[in-house]
């Protein structure tokens, strides 16, 4: 099946592996330590070698994509994955490494990146996606809310995964709104129920005989 999908995991791929070029490109205007952590504040905390973070990185990530792409499509119930959440899994890695590389190339530049807006309106963006993606997820093993109760019980799944989809895209709105304001709290208050709340959900389903 996978074999129909070469062209768009050929255009993904090099995608991934993109930042590499713009990194050597940049390559004198980089300085041999740059950040690749940030702590809530937007204050760097963590360095890393320019070999590592220009070459071996994207090459990581893009072990990673492969690793994503390879399990979703072994998955037993493959069937049941519509179109749109397979470009989800296909487009996921690369746009998240694009963007990584993008912050951390400016950054180590000095210029000025306010990481600490950017990162929580990001990653509420994609939790605002992939709660869009949810309710139309159908029963499988690799992508969506896989517990046993899911698993067990198709009524079970669709109901947890849309209450689940209105959930992770509020949740994701109060993370972006949260980046502007530096609430860093309300970004760690939102992703906590956008975890618990389906599983309990789920459970009590279970409990009914669902």
């Amino acid at each position: 099946m996978i074999k129909k999908h070469w062209m768009i995991l050929t255009v993904t791929s090099v995608l991934t592996l993109l930042p590499i070029l713009a990194g050597l490109i940049l390559w004198n205007q980089l300085p041999e330590q740059i950040p690749i952590h940030w702590n809530a504040k937007g204050e760097i905390d963590g360095w890393a070698g320019k070999l590592f973070v220009v070459v071996l990185m994207p090459v990581l990530m893009l072990g990673l994509h492969w690793l994503g792409i390879f399990v979703t499509f072994s998955d037993p119930k493959k069937q049941n994955h519509s179109g749109k959440l397979l470009q989800l899994v296909f487009w996921i890695i690369p746009i998240l490494n694009v963007f990584l590389a993008a912050v951390t190339y400016s950054s180590a530049m000095g210029k000025g990146v306010r990481v600490e807006i950017l990162v929580p309106v990001f990653l509420g963006l994609v939790f605002v996606v992939i709660g869009n993606y949810m309710p139309k997820c159908r029963q499988n093993y690799t992508i969506g809310i896989k517990i046993p109760w899911t698993l067990s019980s198709e009524e079970n799944w669709n109901r947890t995964h849309r209450l689940s989809g209105w959930i992770w895209v509020i949740g994701g709105i109060f993370v972006m709104v949260s980046g502007f304001f530096g609430w860093i709290w309300v970004t760690l208050a939102a992703i906590l129920p956008m975890a618990l709340i389906p599983l309990v959900y789920s459970y009590i389903l279970h409990r009914k005989g669902i």
